[in-house]
């Protein structure tokens, strides 16, 4: 290389060094300002129960990264039994749950308020069931029974109206059961009881076990969504914007379930553990039922009607199922506050 070729290098590299900095430099100020790397938003969420086919959305979701793409570090609670995820919400030690319209209601009876911010099916897949040789072969043959139940207090109004609705008094006794309903109903300590045909009846079909089955939906009672997931007006109020981000990876989660039960089964396996998912096939047959109610044929996932938050909690508090916080029946209450369809993504 000549003197005046090596003196033009000497030159020239340092200005394209500088010139490279720069422009690096203002590419990546650029992104800071215009959409770049976002910072994370840590969000709690409290489940109802140990991990199942009912949050495999949630799980679907975090697992294609889609919180991530929203900018949200998702974080799930252990599920406790002595807390429920509405206490959590109230106090601020959660920032979105899963409980029930039930729970809502009762919530709001009590003074500590919680908003539903999508349903997570749109119809009720409870069911009372019973075993099939035990002799019960309609609802009102539950007259003087023993029903296995949780001890909460909307049980027995739902129970008796089933009764009633067939012919009977409503009269039977009920039991709280520490163990699982189904291992107490198979052992014959009670006669019947309340399940999710998703979970226990997918169960029971897989051991052949015989049931009879009576649909709440189907006697009398109401259509209603459960679970929910819910929120704080608290949080409603400042962090609008985190609740739609987080909504909006959610119900991606769930269309993706409604579509592959079977990969998003695998997905929820994976996550949850095999320590919480013994039994992989179990799981699958059970999504494959789950994924069909997530949202009607031809509808978007999560949204709730007006009609479904009348019709259930207006039967709640005719029952006399909705105590305030001293343990009085209210009768009335703004069903309209206890709903929201706000964070969800707009209907297409």
């Amino acid at each position: 290389m000549s003197k005046r070729m090596r003196l033009l290098a000497s030159i020239l590299i340092p200005v394209l060094l500088i010139a490279i900095v720069a422009g690096l430099f203002f590419w990546l100020q650029r992104g800071n300002t215009q959409g770049g790397p976002q910072e994370m938003v840590k969000v709690t969420l409290a489940p109802d129960w140990t991990p199942n086919t009912n949050y495999t959305g949630v799980y679907v979701a975090q697992k294609q990264g889609w919180y991530h793409e929203q900018g949200i570090d998702l974080q799930i609670l252990p599920y406790s039994p002595n807390t429920t995820p509405d206490t959590l919400v109230v106090n601020n030690k959660a920032d979105i749950g899963i409980s029930s319209m039930e729970g809502v209601v009762a919530d709001a009876a009590a003074g500590q308020p919680v908003t539903s911010i999508a349903a997570i099916f749109q119809h009720n897949t409870s069911e009372l069931v019973a075993l099939a040789d035990s002799g019960i072969k309609r609802p009102r043959d539950l007259d003087g029974k023993i029903y296995g139940g949780f001890g909460a207090p909307y049980e027995e109004a739902v129970v008796r109206e089933i009764i009633k609705k067939d012919g009977g008094k409503g009269d039977f006794k009920n039991v709280i059961v520490n163990t699982n309903v189904m291992d107490a109903l198979k052992q014959k300590k009670i006669d019947f009881a309340w399940i999710f045909e998703g979970v226990d009846g997918v169960r029971a079909d897989r051991e052949g076990l015989k049931l009879i089955r009576f649909p709440i939906k189907d006697h009398g009672i109401p259509d209603y969504y459960t679970p929910t997931f819910i929120t704080s007006p608290r949080q409603m109020k400042e962090k609008p914007d985190v609740l739609r981000k987080f909504m909006a990876a959610t119900a991606k989660g769930y269309e993706y379930a409604r579509e592959h039960p079977e990969d998003a089964a695998k997905m929820l396996i994976e996550l949850g553990g095999k320590d919480a998912f013994p039994d992989p096939d179990f799981v699958i047959a059970s999504q494959k039922y789950q994924s069909q109610y997530y949202a009607d044929p031809g509808q978007p996932w999560g949204w709730q009607e007006p009609k479904v938050w009348l019709g259930y909690p207006r039967f709640m508090l005719q029952a006399g199922a909705v105590m305030d916080a001293s343990g009085k029946p209210v009768k009335r209450l703004e069903i309209n506050t206890l709903y929201t369809n706000d964070f969800l993504p707009p209907k297409k």
